[in-house]
């Protein structure tokens, strides 16, 4: 039985994991940490990671951005116990301190838990390396309202992942509305919706002379985030030290 520590317990993706878990044989949440308590939870609460008594396997992380250091040292102080991070918004800083601190203990890093997204990426790089620099690459995401950061982690791994594959150096274009001039080659465009209800929707466009392929995907429920998440926490159990992602669980 994997015993996990469920950082933003109580936030949306919180609670999902929580009924998720609750259905499961494999694992089970032995605490939680959120800085709004709830009394009612079936685990013990905290509002700080380093209040944390119960003994854990692993971290499963749908907090804040703020919160990477204080997780990532309550992992090295407890022996090094897997942290399968899965809040979106770090900045460049922190996902390089995530990397240093994978090379001394195991971290479980990836800004979208979907299967069907990972397959998106992979479909996106092919089709990348198919179509050159012949094709104009622009990516569109949607989301809730409520939604912080923009554009999308999910959509930045699919833009990193088709630049990876191009030749030449790429540039990341968010706004065109500040610049009056043509399309450049080397450019993808990254579009942010926000409104409503919209789990999240992902959307690659590759745009020829006289055709377009589009590749998208769209989540239908939080779960298949949770699903993801708490799939990777019980991969995680007892792994070295080292940077892992979704290809490594697929």
């Amino acid at each position: 039985m994997v015993r996990i520590l469920l950082c933003g317990c109580f936030g949306k993706m919180g609670r999902v994991i929580q009924q998720l878990v609750a259905g499961r044989t494999d694992c089970t949440i032995a605490a939680g940490v959120d800085l709004f308590a709830d009394s009612t939870a079936a685990f013990p609460a905290y509002t700080n990671i380093a209040d944390v008594q119960e003994e854990a396997d692993v971290i499963i992380d749908f907090s804040h951005p703020s919160l990477l250091t204080p997780i990532l040292s309550y992992a090295a102080q407890k022996g090094g116990i897997p942290a399968v991070l899965c809040t979106t918004g770090y900045s460049a800083e922190q996902v390089e301190a995530l990397k240093t601190s994978a090379q001394t203990q195991p971290v479980f890093y990836s800004r979208n838990m979907s299967l069907g997204i990972n397959l998106l990426i992979e479909l996106s790089k092919k089709a990348a390396k198919v179509l050159g620099d012949q094709f104009d690459i622009e990516i569109i995401e949607k989301h809730h309202n409520q939604k912080i950061d923009a554009p999308s982690g999910t959509a930045l791994m699919l833009a990193d992942a088709i630049a990876s594959v191009r030749d030449g150096e790429t540039q990341y274009v968010y706004d065109r509305h500040a610049q009056r001039k043509k399309r450049e080659k080397s450019e993808i465009g990254l579009h942010a919706v926000r409104g409503g209800t919209i789990v999240g929707e992902h959307e690659v466009v590759f745009a020829g002379n006289h055709e377009v392929i589009t590749l998208s995907h769209s989540a239908q429920s939080k779960e298949l985030f949770a699903t993801g998440a708490v799939n990777a926490a019980v991969y995680m159990c007892g792994k070295g030290p080292g940077l892992y992602d979704m290809s490594d669980m697929i």
